[in-house]
C-alpha cells in the first residue's frame, strides 16, 4: 500500500493510493471546525488548530445528518460532518491541474459526498484518458434544519442558509490548500445536480453576485440560480418548533437553547416532524440578498462560463399523480402550492399554454399524443407533468441561458433525452437520470441499493456506454478548458439560442435543437417570475 503525505497549513494529510484507478485518495479531510455544541446553527468556522502527526485521510467521513432514501445505504450520519474528499490522478503531483468541485443534490434534506453514485474516480480516470487530467473534489454540507434553520433570530444573528455557507467554506479551503494536492486554485469549476445545481446557482449569486475568485466556471444539472419557489418563510415555524423542544424561554437566546439540546433529542424531533416545518433557503439580506431572478436581470452574478441543462421529462418526478381531466389539472393549479397556488384565471392561461393535444417534449417523447400513461398517472398527466417540469426546472434553465447570452457570456445548454435501463416509458428521461452518464459510472456503482436492478446501464445497449464517455468527456473538457467540445454550440440570442440534446438512441448520440420548444408555456412561466411566483 502506497501512502501519500501532503503538507497543508494545519498539518500533514496522509492519503492512500488506488492501484485499480492509479489515483491518490484523500478522504474525509476537514475543512471547518465541527458544527457541534456552541457551533451548532452557526456559520462554519475555519479550522483553528494544527496537528503534529499525519492526519489519516483514507476513509470517508460520516455524512451530514439527512432524512431520506439517499442516506439509507450510509448509516454513518453525524453533526460532525464538514469534510471533503480529493481524488487526483497519480503522476501529476507536481502539476497544477484544473479542479472539478462536486456539490451533491437531495433537496437540501438528504445526500452526501460519500454516496457512491458520486464517486469521482471514473470521471478523473476519463480526464486522463482524454488528455485533460483534473483533480476531483466532493464536499458535505449541513442539511434540513441543521443547515437551513429559519426564523427572525436566525436572520438577525447572521446564521441563515448555513448549508450554502458550508459549501462556500469548502471552496475557500480549496482555494487555500488545493495546490498542495496538485490542483490549481484559479481553475476551479463548481458542479451540482438538482439541489446541488441550485447550490451552484446560489454561489453564483451569493452576496449580491460578489466575485470572490473561488471558481472560474459552473455546471448546473437540473437546477439554476433562478428558482420559482418562494424564499419567504413562516416565522411561526421556528417559534413553534422551539416551543415543542422546550426552548420558548424569553430569558436567553432560543438558538442557544437549541444548541444545548442533546443531538438525539433534536434529531428525533426533526425526523418525526418532516414536512411539518419549512427548513429551507431564505432571503437573509446577506448571503441571499433578494430574488435571484431580479439579480440576474441586473447582471448581479459571477460572470463565468456555465453549462446549464435539464432532462426532457423532469415533470414526472415533480408532477402530481391521478390527473385524468382538464378539470383535475385546473383544480391542482388553484389548490396545490407547487410552487404557488394560481388564481382561476392564471390556471386557465396555463391550460391554454399546455394543450391536451401537444406532443412537444411530453412524456414519453417517442410515443404519440394518443398514448395514455397507466395508472396511477392519469390520462392528462403528460400535460400536467410538462407544466410542473417546466416551472420547477426547465423554464428557469431557459431563462438562465438567456441571461448569460444577453450578457455575452459563454453558456452551453442541454437537454438530456435518454431513458436509462429499467425506467418505464411513463416516467421517461426524468430527474437525476443524467448523473450516471456524467460520472461515467458504467458499473452502476452506488445503484445497487436496495437491489442491483437499479443499475442505469444494466442490460443497456452499447450507445448508452458511449454516451457516458461523451458526456463525462464534455464535462472534463469544460473543467479543463471552459469549452465542452466543438460540436456543442454556445448558447446565443434570438435564433442562436440552441441546446445540445444528449440522446443515446440517435446517430452521433445527440443533435442540436433550437431552444424554442414548448415556447408559449415556458414564456408564460418566465413572464410570471416576480408577479406570480414570488408574490
Amino acid at each position: 500500500m502506497i501512502v501519500h503525505i501532503i503538507k497543508i497549513k494545519n498539518g500533514t494529510i496522509q492519503g492512500i493510493h488506488s492501484t485499480v484507478y492509479n489515483q491518490d485518495y484523500f478522504l474525509g479531510v476537514p475543512f471547518a471546525q465541527p458544527p457541534i455544541g456552541p457551533l451548532r446553527f452557526r456559520v462554519p468556522q475555519s479550522l483553528n488548530s494544527t496537528w503534529t502527526s499525519p492526519l489519516a485521510a483514507q476513509e470517508y467521513s460520516a455524512a451530514c445528518v439527512g432524512y431520506g432514501s439517499d442516506d439509507w445505504p450510509y448509516p454513518s450520519l453525524s453533526e460532525d460532518c464538514l469534510y471533503l474528499n480529493i481524488i487526483r490522478p497519480s503522476g501529476y503531483e507536481n502539476e497544477e491541474l484544473p479542479v472539478a468541485f462536486w456539490i451533491h443534490g437531495g433537496g437540501l434534506t438528504q445526500g452526501s459526498s460519500i454516496d457512491q453514485r458520486y464517486n469521482m474516480s471514473n470521471l478523473v480516470k476519463r480526464s486522463v484518458e482524454v488528455g485533460k487530467p483534473v483533480v476531483g473534489v466532493s464536499t458535505n454540507y449541513r442539511l434540513s434544519m441543521w443547515g437551513f434553520v429559519t426564523g427572525e433570530e436566525v436572520v438577525e444573528s447572521g446564521n441563515a442558509n448555513l448549508g450554502f455557507r458550508d459549501q462556500r467554506k469548502a471552496l475557500e479551503w480549496v482555494g487555500e490548500n488545493i495546490k498542495a494536492f496538485g490542483g490549481d486554485p484559479t481553475k476551479v469549476t463548481i458542479i451540482g445536480e438538482s439541489a446541488g445545481a441550485l447550490s451552484v446557482g446560489m454561489q453564483l449569486t451569493a452576496y449580491g453576485g460578489r466575485n470572490d475568485k473561488l471558481f472560474r466556471g459552473a455546471i448546473m444539472q437540473s437546477g439554476n440560480p433562478i428558482n420559482y419557489g418562494t424564499f419567504d418563510y413562516p416565522p411561526f415555524d421556528f417559534l413553534n418548533a422551539s416551543s415543542l423542544l422546550g426552548c420558548n424561554t424569553t430569558t436567553t437566546s432560543t438558538l442557544d437553547c437549541l444548541r444545548a439540546l442533546p443531538f438525539s433529542t433534536l434529531n428525533t424531533f426533526i425526523n418525526s416532524t418532516l414536512g411539518q416545518f419549512s427548513w429551507k433557503p431564505i432571503i437573509d439580506h446577506d448571503f441571499i440578498r433578494g430574488l435571484t431572478s431580479i439579480q440576474l436581470s441586473r447582471g448581479e452574478f459571477v460572470h463565468v462560463p456555465i453549462i446549464s441543462g435539464a432532462n426532457s421529462d423532469e415533470g414526472t418526478a415533480f408532477g402530481p399523480l391521478g390527473v385524468n381531466t382538464s378539470t383535475d389539472f385546473h383544480n391542482l393549479l388553484t389548490t396545490r402550492p407547487q410552487p404557488v397556488v394560481l388564481s382561476p384565471d392564471q390556471a386557465t392561461k396555463v391550460l391554454d399554454a399546455y394543450p391536451s393535444n401537444s406532443t412537444d417534449g411530453l412524456v414519453p417523447t417517442n410515443l404519440p399524443a394518443s398514448y395514455i400513461p397507466p395508472l396511477p398517472y392519469g390520462a392528462s398527466s403528460r400535460r400536467s407533468d410538462a407544466y410542473y417540469g417546466d416551472v420547477i426546472m426547465i423554464a428557469p434553465r431557459r431563462k438562465t441561458c438567456q441571461v448569460w447570452a444577453a450578457n455575452n457570456l459563454p453558456a452551453y445548454c442541454y437537454r438530456f433525452n435518454t431513458i436509462p435501463s429499467g425506467i418505464p416509458p411513463q416516467i421517461g428521461a426524468t430527474h437525476f437520470q443524467e448523473v450516471a452518464f456524467v460520472f461515467n459510472n458504467q458499473a452502476g456503482l452506488g445503484y445497487g441499493y436496495p437491489n442491483v436492478s437499479t443499475n442505469p446501464f444494466g442490460g443497456a445497449p452499447g450507445g448508452y456506454f458511449e454516451l457516458a464517455e461523451v458526456m463525462s468527456g464534455a464535462w472534463v473538457g469544460f473543467v479543463s478548458e471552459g469549452v465542452p467540445g466543438e460540436w456543442w454550440p454556445r448558447y446565443g440570442t434570438g435564433g442562436e439560442a440552441r441546446n445540445w440534446v444528449f440522446d443515446a438512441n440517435v446517430t452521433g448520440l445527440g443533435f442540436v435543437e433550437a431552444d424554442s420548444w414548448r415556447g408559449e408555456g415556458i414564456a408564460l412561466i418566465n413572464k410570471w417570475a416576480e408577479e406570480v411566483y414570488h408574490r
